[in-house]
């Protein structure tokens, strides 16, 4: 029998109460400590933060500061800063990783698989030619080979010269 380790993970598991069904996004906002909550950057009207459950290294979350769930009640200011912050993430990933290309989007509402639907965020994915291998496909299981902390080192540094 494989085993795939991902020791990371046990320390965000264990913290988790499913008895609360309040928004993650929202207690990230409300809370000050960006390094244990991985928040790379705070702007006006969004933040940047490291997905918890990422596709491949580098995954990032744009998010709105206020609590709505799609791009219709979002400003024109909000919308401008999804825009800009977007491209800061873009560079930062090329520049850190050095990707093939990126995925970028929402997932507006569960049936389009918004893990928090009810939280309006934009996913910003690095990706590399052959990044997606049998293991993802057979066995729905993501290789990821840095851990978030690795990650979160490695991509601060392009977000603080931002502030």
């Amino acid at each position: 029998m494989d085993r795939l380790w991902t020791p990371w993970r046990f320390d965000y598991i264990r913290t988790l109460d499913h008895s609360d069904r309040g928004c993650v996004f929202c207690d990230i906002l409300a809370d000050d400590r960006d390094h244990a909550n991985l928040v790379l950057y705070r702007g006006t009207a969004l933040f940047v933060i490291l997905n918890l459950f990422p596709y491949t290294c580098g995954h990032l979350l744009v998010v709105a500061n206020r609590h709505i769930p799609s791009l219709r009640e979002a400003s024109t200011a909000e919308l401008h800063e999804f825009l800009e912050t977007a491209q800061t993430c873009e560079l930062a990933l090329e520049r850190e990783y050095k990707p093939d290309g990126f995925n970028m989007g929402f997932n507006i509402g569960r049936a389009a698989g918004a893990g928090v639907d009810h939280h309006l965020h934009l996913h910003v994915l690095p990706r590399w030619v052959g990044d997606a291998n049998f293991i993802s496909v057979v066995s729905e299981t993501r290789v990821l080979p840095e851990q978030l902390s690795q990650t979160y080192a490695r991509l601060l540094p392009h977000f603080t010269a931002q502030k």
